[in-house]
């Protein structure tokens, strides 16, 4: 059954590394995936906002499109919130947005950020899920699904919340090698080994994963909440 799924993501990479073979399986089994991303995701690197380069956004944004259809995503939607100051913004705000995209799309699940990362947008993300999702009568929406992001989740070390404690896994055995090649379209946002973003380093958490489960590669997640 065709299935429609929202990924939310704060930052053009992060549903790459979240959830990018996933997102890929998905595709390939003919599910209609759609892709959010909140945030513009290079401002924070200068000193104030308004310094940044346009261009650079624009290349970012061509990258995330190039991605998405690397990965067979049927629509992509890119906001302009505040990189890694999403904690300036009214959260109601980012509320109306996912609000209206999920009473657009009607999606039956989303992958989204896990609560308790380093990263403040990653935070804020989850929260706004949370509720713009809210179990109402009439919520498309079936179950919510956590993923980790390399160098924010685990760089946490379980201090902001409880460690990520995934019950979820997909095999992405068939999907690991677009994740990877999809990861190196962003080629600011990619590093070299030993960085959590470097391509060895996905691997390998992939093939962790997978062998909890007697897969070859898979992607993990927290089942955040499951209606039947």
């Amino acid at each position: 059954m065709n299935e429609k799924t929202l990924i939310i993501a704060a930052h053009p990479d992060d549903e790459i590394l979240g959830c990018g073979g996933t997102i890929a399986r998905l595709s390939k089994e003919g599910h209609d995936v759609f892709v959010a991303i909140l945030g513009e995701g290079i401002t924070s690197r200068y000193m104030k906002r308004e310094q940044t380069d346009q261009g650079v956004i624009k290349d970012l944004q061509t990258q995330s499109r190039q991605v998405s259809k690397l990965l067979g995503v049927k629509e992509l939607f890119m906001y302009d919130l505040p990189d890694n100051r999403f904690d300036t913004v009214p959260l109601l705000d980012i509320v109306k947005i996912l609000e209206k995209l999920i009473q657009d799309l009607n999606p039956a699940a989303i992958y989204t950020h896990y609560k308790g990362d380093l990263n403040i947008d990653h935070n804020i993300t989850f929260r706004a899920v949370m509720t713009a999702a809210r179990p109402l009568k009439g919520c498309s929406v079936r179950e919510i699904r956590a993923f980790e992001i390399a160098s924010s989740t685990e760089w946490s070390f379980g201090q902001l919340d409880r460690p990520f404690t995934p019950n979820l896994f997909v095999d992405i055995s068939e999907t690991l090698n677009q994740k990877i090649e999809a990861m190196q379209i962003y080629e600011n946002e990619s590093r070299v080994f030993p960085h959590p973003r470097s391509p060895e380093s996905l691997t390998a958490t992939a093939t962790r994963w997978g062998s909890t489960v007697g897969a070859d590669a898979a992607e993990a997640f927290e089942i955040v909440r499951s209606i039947i």
